[in-house]
């Protein structure tokens, strides 16, 4: 059963921007720290940003002041906004939900080439 679906993946230029999106129940949402991660090819799984329910937010410094997550409590989602994207950027990027439970999703590749 599939808890976290996310979208907005896909081909971006150096330079551009994309904004993925988190869709999850109101029974995770709510009682959870909600957090990106992503994958490069041959590299491990790395934390992005995290946002908690009250809204407070943590970046890896490889993408401060280019990304934003953001949280609407009203359709239980969880946005990553990426701007000035950069071909290292290029990774399989997760959705997680953190709570009494851990919930991950099924990724979406985002690639970044001129």
């Amino acid at each position: 059963q599939v808890q976290l679906v996310e979208s907005g993946g896909g081909l971006v230029q150096p330079g551009g921007s994309l904004r993925l999106s988190c869709a999850t129940s109101r029974s995770i949402f709510s009682i959870s720290t909600m957090a990106w991660y992503r994958q490069a090819p041959g590299k491990g799984r790395e934390f992005v940003a995290i946002t908690t329910s009250s809204g407070s937010t943590v970046y890896a410094d490889s993408v401060k002041d280019r990304f934003t997550i953001s949280r609407d409590n009203a359709t239980n989602t969880v946005y990553l906004q990426m701007n000035s994207l950069k071909s290292e950027d290029t990774a399989v990027y997760y959705c997680a939900a953190h709570g009494t439970r851990n919930y991950w999703g099924q990724g979406t590749q985002v690639a970044v080439s001129s």
